[in-house]
């Protein structure tokens, strides 16, 4: 289990005020699914490649959408609490 930080070593913020939760994952992973889909859809349409070349290539296109975008997403969504002073309710410090 990896362990962040409880605070930012610079500013000392806070971190254990701000959840994000799986809203992030579940919201990257539908709008590079609808992606992806859309983009096989127009490569088949267009090219017809067998199969497999379709699984080689968007397969791991998809998987390092997801896993590279996750940082970032959930970074905007704890900035986006923050600049609206939203906090996880009962947590008052």
């Amino acid at each position: 289990m990896v362990k962040f930080a409880p605070c930012c070593s610079a500013c000392q913020l806070d971190y254990e005020r701000f959840n994000v939760g799986d809203g992030p994952a579940a919201f990257l992973t539908l709008i590079i699914g609808a992606l992806v889909t859309g983009l096989a859809i127009w490569l088949d349409a267009s090219l017809r490649p067998p199969f497999w070349v379709h699984i080689l290539l968007w397969v791991p296109i998809t998987i390092g959408s997801v896993l590279g975008g996750l940082r970032v997403s959930k970074a905007l969504l704890m900035i986006a609490e923050y600049r609206n002073k939203a906090g996880e309710a009962g947590l008052r410090k």
